[in-house]
């Protein structure tokens, strides 16, 4: 199979496995319904994704790629943490206000299981975070921020960059963010870092 007839097939499956997420839960979508909804093969899902489980881990990594290829590229590159800041702090909270990031949370949220949940945190959170904090390690270094335990400052910025915002778009209390309201929002809470991690400054 070409590869953008696999891409593009592969896209049709992960819409599909969404729409019927967001329509019946996570336990009650079963890889036979999303095979029918997306007009492919059983044995195409299993042999792609392996189980149930293996499909939505895919989603989750897929909505988490960009920010993660963002911070792999600018470690690896070296570029300046401070860079690497003002280009992270939009992309991350687009990904996690996200329709598709809500509807996992949604979905996630009503699952017994706890499983959809699972996925969620090792191939979203438990993935990008330790990339985050080797960037504010690199800050650090760079004399621009200021602290003892970098998961502790992590989880300062993903409070001042996201708040409680994705939970009330989990609600529905809140609109879809604009790209300038996304923009403005990442600038004040690197800003507001900026302030708190202020090299020189104690910040206990």
């Amino acid at each position: 199979m070409r590869d953008e007839n696999k891409t593009a097939r592969k896209q049709r499956i992960e819409a599909a496995a969404l729409e019927l997420l967001a329509e019946k839960g996570y336990l009650a979508t079963s890889m036979l319904s999303v095979a029918k909804r997306a007009r492919a093969s059983n044995e195409t899902l299993y042999n792609w994704y392996g189980n149930k489980q293996g499909l939505f881990r895919s989603l989750v990594e897929a909505n988490a790629g960009e920010v993660k290829a963002l911070l792999e590229n600018d470690l690896a590159q070296e570029r300046p943490p401070e860079a690497t800041l003002k280009a992270l702090g939009p992309l991350l909270l687009g990904l996690l206000v996200s329709d598709k990031a809500i509807t996992l949370n949604r979905a996630a949220a009503a699952d017994p299981s706890g499983e959809l949940a699972r996925e969620l945190t090792q191939a979203g959170r438990d993935t990008v975070a330790p990339l985050i904090a080797d960037v504010f390690i690199k800050a650090r270094g760079a004399g621009i921020l200021a602290f003892d335990d970098a998961g502790e400052a992590v989880g300062l910025y993903l409070d001042l960059l996201v708040g409680d915002l994705q939970i009330r778009r989990v609600l529905g209390a809140v609109p879809v963010l604009t790209q300038a309201g996304t923009d403005r929002r990442a600038a004040v809470a690197l800003d507001n870092l900026l302030i708190l991690l202020k090299v020189g400054e104690d910040v206990n």
